[in-house]
C-alpha cells in the first residue's frame, strides 16, 4: 500500500534536462540521464579527502523491484571511511565496478519505481535502510535475511550509495520518513539505530530485558547514543563509556545510569600473554575498571551485556567484565580487528560472543517506528553542505566529530526543511 503524501499533489514548473545542478529539482518523476556524485575510484583509494571526488555519472537504471530515490540528505557513517581507505577490504574487489558511491543512510523522495513495486509510489517521502538481499533463499523466506549469502550493505558492498543526487535501492529498503524531522535529521539515524536495535534485541535468549545492565562503548557516538536511548526505553540500565569528559553530560542526558571515562584506566589493547607479569598488571587494571562498573550497578553486579564495536583495544576487557552467562555482542572493529581475550573466563563462565551485522527489515522497521513515534531523538550533531562531504569523513576518521550523528545536505539547499515544498521555496531565494 502506498503512503499518502502531500508531494503527489504538489504542482511546480521545472524544465526537463539531462543534468541538474545540486539543489535543482526536476519535474516530479522525471529521471535525467546523469547526476552529480561523490565517487571513489580504485586508483585513488586513501583518506576520504583524496579518495572522494565529485563526478558526473549516469543515473542508474531500475530493475523490476527497485526504486529510484531523489536524495535530500545523507548520513555519514564509518563505512564511508572504510570505503575510501579500501580497508579492511577494497569494495572494488566486491562489486567489480569502475567507481564506488558510498553512503548507507538517506532521506528523500521516491522518484521512479520498477514495474513490480506496489508498496511505494512516486512522491512518497522515505528513509532508507541499508540491507539488501536477493530474497530467493530459505533465509529470506522464513529465516533471517541477514544470514543469506546474498546479503549485502547498500552503499558499501554495492557501488550505488546515497552520496549522489539519485540513488537506486530495493523496494524493501524503504520506510516511512518521520514527518516531524527535517531532511537532515531523517538522514542521519537509520544505519546506527537499526544496528543498535538488532544488537540489543535480536539475539535470543540474550535479548535485552527490563532491569538488565549494559556496558556501552563509545556512548557518545552514533551507535552509542542510540544504544543508550534504546536501553533506557526498554527499562534497562546503560553504563556508558567515554574518552572525553566533555561528553559526560551528553551521555547522561540520553538516559544513562552512569558514565565511565576509559582514560582513567590503562588496560586497553591486545591481551598480554596469560600468566606473565604484564598480564597480571593488565588484570589488576581491568578489575579496577570492573569495580568502576560496580559503583554504578552495585558491588559484585557485572553487566548482562556488553555493546561492543571498538574491537581490538577494548575486547579483552569486555569479555572479562561481562557476567556469567552474559553476552558480548560486537558489530565492528573501529580500533582494530585482532581481538584477543582470556578464554578461561569465557568457557568457565559460559559467556556468549555474538557477532551482529546491521538488521533485517522487521528490526529496522521496529526501530524506525520508535523514531516516528518520537520516542527517540536522532541526536544529530553536525550538518555539512554537499561540498564538504569528504571533510565530514575526515573528521570521523580522526575522531574529531561531535557527539551524535552527522548528515550531509544533498538536494536540500539548506537545513531546517521538512517537505518538498520547503525545498522548492528555498530554491527560489
Amino acid at each position: 500500500m502506498a503512503l499518502d503524501t502531500e508531494n503527489t499533489a504538489l504542482s511546480y514548473d521545472a524544465p526537463e534536462k539531462d543534468l541538474y545542478e545540486m539543489g535543482e529539482i526536476p519535474p516530479m518523476g522525471y529521471v535525467p540521464k546523469q547526476m552529480y556524485a561523490w565517487a571513489i575510484r580504485k586508483e585513488r583509494e586513501g583518506e576520504p579527502n583524496k579518495a572522494m571526488l565529485q563526478e558526473v555519472v549516469d543515473v542508474p537504471e531500475l530493475d523490476s523491484n527497485e526504486v529510484l530515490v531523489l536524495v535530500m540528505a545523507a548520513g555519514v557513517n564509518y563505512n564511508g571511511v572504510w570505503a575510501g581507505l579500501g580497508v579492511p577490504i577494497s569494495m572494488f574487489d566486491v562489486h567489480k565496478q569502475p567507481y564506488h558511491i558510498a553512503g548507507s543512510d538517506a532521506s528523500g523522495i521516491v522518484w521512479a519505481v520498477g514495474d513490480k513495486v506496489t508498496r511505494w509510489k512516486v512522491g512518497d517521502e522515505v528513509v532508507i535502510h541499508c540491507n539488501q538481499d536477493d530474497g530467493d533463499d530459505e533465509h529470506c523466506n522464513g529465516g533471517d535475511p541477514m544470514f543469506s549469502n546474498s546479503q549485502r550493505i547498500w552503499g558499501y558492498e554495492t557501488p550505488d550509495g546515497s552520496f549522489s543526487q539519485f540513488t537506486r535501492v530495493q523496494a524493501q529498503q524503504l520506510m516511512p520518513r518521520p514527518k516531524h524531522l527535517t531532511w537532515e535529521e531523517s538522514a542521519c539515524y537509520t544505519l546506527t539505530l537499526a544496528t543498535a536495535y538488532r544488537m540489543l534485541f535480536g539475539h535470543e535468549p540474550h535479548d535485552l530485558k527490563p532491569g538488565q545492565n549494559v556496558l556501552v562503548w563509545g556512548a557518545s557516538g552514533g551507535l552509542g547514543s542510540y544504544a543508550i536511548q534504546l536501553i533506557n526505553t526498554a527499562g534497562a540500565n546503560a553504563i556508558g563509556v567515554i574518552s572525553d569528559e566533555s561528553k559526560r553530560d551528553f551521555v547522561m542526558g540520553l538516559g544513562a545510569k552512569g558514565v565511565i571515562n576509559r582514560n582513567d584506566f590503562n588496560c586497553w589493547g591486545q591481551l598480554p600473554t596469560v600468566n606473565t607479569p604484564e598480564y597480571n598488571d593488565w588484570l589488576k587494571e581491568a578489575r579496577k575498571f570492573g569495580k568502576a562498573i560496580w559503583e554504578i550497578t552495585g558491588k559484585g553486579v557485572n553487566v548482562d551485556m556488553v555493546f561492543e564495536h571498538p574491537g581490538e583495544k577494548t575486547f579483552p576487557v569486555s569479555s572479562l567484565v561481562c557476567k556469567k552467562g552474559g553476552m558480548v555482542v560486537i558489530c565492528a572493529g573501529t580500533s582494530g580487528f585482532n581481538c584477543t581475550f582470556d578464554v578461561r573466563y569465557m568457557w568457565m563462565h559460559q559467556k556468549r560472543l555474538q557477532g551482529s551485522h546491521f538488521a533485517h527489515l522487521k528490526q529496522a522497521s521496529a526501530a524506525n517506528n520508535l523514531m516516528v513515534e518520537r520516542r527517540l531523538d536522532p541526536c544529530m550533531s553536525e550538518v555539512f553542505p554537499w561540498a564538504e562531504l569528504p571533510d565530514a569523513h575526515m573528521k570521523m576518521l580522526r575522531n574529531e566529530h561531535k557527539p551524535g550523528n552527522m548528515s550531509v545536505l544533498v538536494q536540500a539547499p539548506r537545513t531546517g526543511l521538512r517537505t518538498l515544498g520547503d525545498v522548492l521555496e528555498a530554491g527560489k531565494s
